[in-house]
């Protein structure tokens, strides 16, 4: 608003803010504060109309700078104060004729910091608050897909606990759900959880063979082929023993159910014969676990299987599977057993006592080939129960005119001192460089390494296994403990003992011997330290690529 005084002279009305209004920087104070000085009539209505809007823009600018923070009310500004001075020569700076506020000499402002500082302080202020609210949002966001803490560590411990198989969780009430619809899905009965085991093993399934399986499987059923469920009894009353001999059945079984198979209408052999073997895998197990061997024989077939073109007829298709069983048997059995026993009988002199422990096909066939060789040595045969496999051992060496001696584990220490070469069989080679064998020989490896007798473990590249294991207790199989009742007298001290609350018997399958007891291990493809399976595993891989 303008006054006209006396001297026909301008004035501004002085209009001040409430006293609650609060100022929004020091450059719009200032401004307010400076004098205004005496314009011709004739401009001033252009002047002041011009200052009011450079005043306006720069109040809505810092209001909206101001507003970002927090920390502070947001207000509006109502009016800019200008105070009247009297004169122009009072000190004061003149206002530009454009209405920008003067700074003092530098381009600075009041507080010592220039438009760029201020800018770039401005800007710093803002990228925090949206990097904080970015952040919050994503919080957030993260919160309404898994509300309460708990979720998010049960999944994390729900994705640990899947890196472990079902078959090894049995003391799991969830894993063992999960077992059993997953066996009636396929119509395969389940083995009955036996309730007295040893605390340290009870997420290992027992089999006893008091428990039946072929019991709740009617005669109509054709889910389960003959030859399977025949195999699975053998495997589980232990007729049938041994990786090799093992593995050479199932073989045999699975050609048996190719031949028989009938391809469906609208179906393609390599996909349902896959689906079709999938309930006889898990027959067998429930039977008795499969072996390393079975594993690396059944991943074998598989592969052979989806690997069918699909043009191809039945017959031609039957006939290349064949042709592969026959070539897995003779290569990776057969001939292995073959190049393994010439290098083992180039490491047998004349007059050597070599220790071998239980009954192994594979040293059977190496002690009967440096036999008939020419050479002259002595076997001493350590054994153990329950099965005392080494009677066996025995029986054939002689037969094969070998002198031999014969002990119990519990006397190995005492021959040990004239042994010179110690030969063991193994179930697998884990990638780790354990050697996993049969109960007891990881002691009979650990007795030779303290008399320094060389050790030497004679296994198949079939039997080598990317699994990693440094004892006997996360995975391992669990025996028939009425085995270590039944011994040879009239009255069994131990034939009541399931009605004994406090006592509980553990009989392990097998056990593992690590690489520092083991000097050497011969294979098919030659001698071979632990530590080099890792390097097999691939080289194999490449091989079957190929």
């Amino acid at each position: 608003m303008l006054l006209y005084a006396a001297d026909n002279r301008p004035q501004v009305s002085e209009s001040r803010a409430p006293e609650k209004a609060v100022t929004t920087t020091q450059a719009t104070a200032s401004a307010a504060s400076l004098p205004i000085p005496s314009v011709p009539p004739s401009s001033m209505a252009h002047v002041s109309k011009q200052t009011q809007d450079s005043v306006q823009t720069r109040t809505e600018q810092n209001t909206q700078a101001h507003s970002q923070h927090k920390n502070q009310d947001k207000s509006k500004q109502c009016s800019s104060p200008h105070n009247p001075v009297k004169g122009q020569g009072s000190g004061g700076q003149k206002p530009s004729a454009a209405g920008v506020d003067p700074q003092p000499a530098g381009g600075q402002g009041k507080d010592g910091k220039s438009k760029a500082q201020l800018k770039a302080e401005r800007r710093a202020v803002q990228e925090a608050q949206r990097a904080m609210k970015a952040s919050k949002s994503a919080e957030d966001t993260s919160l309404k897909k898994a509300p309460p803490g708990k979720k998010n560590e049960g999944a994390a411990v729900k994705d640990m606990s899947m890196r472990v198989p079902d078959h090894i969780k049995m003391d799991d009430d969830k894993a063992r759900k999960r077992m059993a619809k997953k066996l009636e899905k396929q119509q395969v009965p389940q083995r009955t959880v036996v309730e007295k085991k040893v605390s340290l093993f009870s997420h290992l399934h027992q089999c006893e063979r008091e428990v039946s399986l072929t019991q709740s499987i009617p005669f109509s059923s054709g889910k389960i082929h003959p030859a399977i469920m025949k195999l699975g009894l053998q495997y589980a009353e232990g007729v049938i023993c041994g990786s090799n001999a093992r593995c050479v059945a199932l073989l045999g079984a699975l050609k048996q159910v190719i031949s028989d198979y009938v391809t469906p209408p609208q179906k393609e052999l390599s996909r349902d014969l896959d689906a079709k073997i999938k309930p006889y895998i898990s027959f067998l197990t429930q039977c008795r676990p499969l072996s390393v061997s079975m594993g690396n024989a059944i991943k074998y077939v598989k592969w052979h299987i989806t690997h069918i073109p699909t043009e191809m007829p039945d017959t031609e298709a039957k006939e290349q599977l064949y042709d592969n069983i026959r070539c897995y048997i003779k290569t990776y059995i057969l001939l292995a057993a073959e190049a393994i026993s010439k290098s083992a009988c180039s490491k047998i002199q004349d007059g050597d006592v070599i220790l071998v422990y239980a009954c192994s096909s594979l040293i059977l066939r190496v002690l009967c080939d440096a036999r008939k060789s020419g050479k002259t040595f002595r076997v001493i045969v350590v054994d153990s129960r329950p099965k005392l496999e080494g009677r066996e051992m025995l029986r054939r060496l002689v037969q094969e005119d070998i002198a031999c001696s014969y002990v119990l584990i519990n006397s190995a220490a005492y021959v040990m001192k004239e042994v010179t070469k110690v030969l063991l069989g193994a179930h697998a080679l884990l990638a780790n460089g354990y050697v996993m064998s049969r109960v007891g020989s990881s002691q009979v490896a650990l007795i030779a390494k303290s008399y320094n007798v060389p050790v030497l473990v004679c296994c198949e590249m079939y039997k080598f296994c990317e699994r990693v294991q440094t004892d006997s207790v996360v995975f391992n199989e669990l025996g028939d403990p009425d085995d270590l009742v039944d011994i040879e007298r009239s009255v069994a001290p131990l034939s009541d003992w399931r009605d004994i609350s406090c006592l509980s018997l553990l009989n392990l399958v097998y056990d593992v011997t690590p690489p520092e007891l083991v000097s050497l291990v011969i294979t098919d493809k030659g001698m071979v330290p632990c530590t080099s399976v890792p390097v097999v595993l691939r080289v194999r891989h490449t091989e079957i690529d190929t």
